[in-house]
């Protein structure tokens, strides 16, 4: 084990695929400066300006050029600085990079992986600071990892930029320099598993990205007052491990879902329906979420603080779904 911080931990992810498949390279805007936050920072002069390359600011061009690229047998690693911009690459990513397998019978592959950043801190503003990852949730063909510490950081990135298919990687910059264990050596965790973070009894809750540590917080004030939370990990957006949240859900018959993004039409509500699809019958308290309110992300500091979900709200929904009483019939 190695101490890292989070954004660490992805550049050597990076760094060790880098130097196990030639066919990998990095493409984005400043990148062989190391990006705005510094995750590729000494890339470019290990690996040289062919396989590190700065692009115009562009994002589409940038996307269809990683589609092209796949198409032909190599693996771009793209960096968009802020999820926000995604906007500008969604008909590459979605029309032609989600889809190319399956329109061709499986002829071609696009083994390419979408580096995006996203999270609200810093009054950045609402063209800076969004939790867009539920747009990539209704799109077959694309896969969409989250993960919230540097260990996972790590072995996501490596499983990602090994897949034949797209995937979507989402950093949340809050998390850039928060630190934790990391496995040495060749250490991939796969896509589609989730992970136990706490065990517990009473409520199962169910969190992404930064979201993970927050519930963490809220399950360690709750204990104390004599309620037990089991935290998960979902990590993986995209294919969703519901079985092992259905099976947390079984234990504790209640369950809360937490992420950044807005409430509305957020991940929350796709684990929510199909949690209730699989295991209505076991449910004592209807499913709760948590998530930020329905607006634009403020550039106010106050007002983004209050934007940003809380662990007070975590526990608000974990003590409602602990006391909910279902009515007489």
């Amino acid at each position: 084990m190695a101490e890292q911080t989070y954004l660490e931990a992805i550049r050597s992810g990076l760094r060790e695929e880098m130097v196990r498949d030639r066919s990998i390279y990095v493409l984005g805007e400043d990148v062989a400066l190391g990006g705005p936050f510094g995750v590729t920072k000494g890339l470019a002069e290990e690996f040289g300006a062919s396989r590190v390359l700065n692009t115009p600011i562009s994002e589409g061009t940038v996307v269809g050029l990683a589609v092209g690229a796949s198409l032909l047998g190599l693996r771009p690693v793209v960096e968009v600085m802020f999820i926000d911009f995604i906007t500008l690459a969604m008909d590459q990513l979605v029309n032609h990079a989600a889809k190319l397998h399956y329109m061709s019978g499986g002829q071609l592959r696009v083994p390419m992986t979408l580096r995006v950043q996203e999270g609200a801190m810093g009054s950045c503003g609402a063209h800076h600071s969004q939790s867009l990852e539920a747009w990539f949730l209704h799109v077959p063909g694309l896969k969409v990892v989250v993960p919230s510490n540097p260990a996972d950081a790590k072995g996501l990135l490596k499983s990602a930029l090994r897949d034949e298919n797209p995937v979507v990687y989402v950093e949340h910059r809050g998390l850039y320099f928060s630190r934790g264990k990391v496995p040495e050596g060749d250490y991939v965790v796969p896509i589609g598993r989730a992970a136990l973070v706490r065990a517990g009894k009473d409520v199962t809750v169910a969190a992404f990205g930064k979201m993970v540590g927050v519930a963490e917080q809220a399950a360690r004030q709750l204990e104390g007052e004599g309620t037990s939370v089991e935290v998960l990990d979902a990590r993986t957006m995209c294919p969703l491990d519901l079985e092992t949240i259905v099976a947390s859900v079984r234990k504790t018959r209640r369950l809360v879902v937490a992420h950044e993004a807005v409430e509305t039409g957020g991940a929350g509500a796709e684990i929510a329906a199909q949690v209730q699809q699989e295991a209505f019958h076991i449910l004592d308290s209807p499913v709760g979420r948590v998530g930020a309110v329905f607006a634009p992300v403020p550039a106010s500091p106050v007002l983004e603080k209050e934007f940003v979900p809380s662990k007070e709200q975590i526990m608000k929904a974990v003590r409602q779904a602990v006391k909910w009483v279902r009515p007489a019939t």
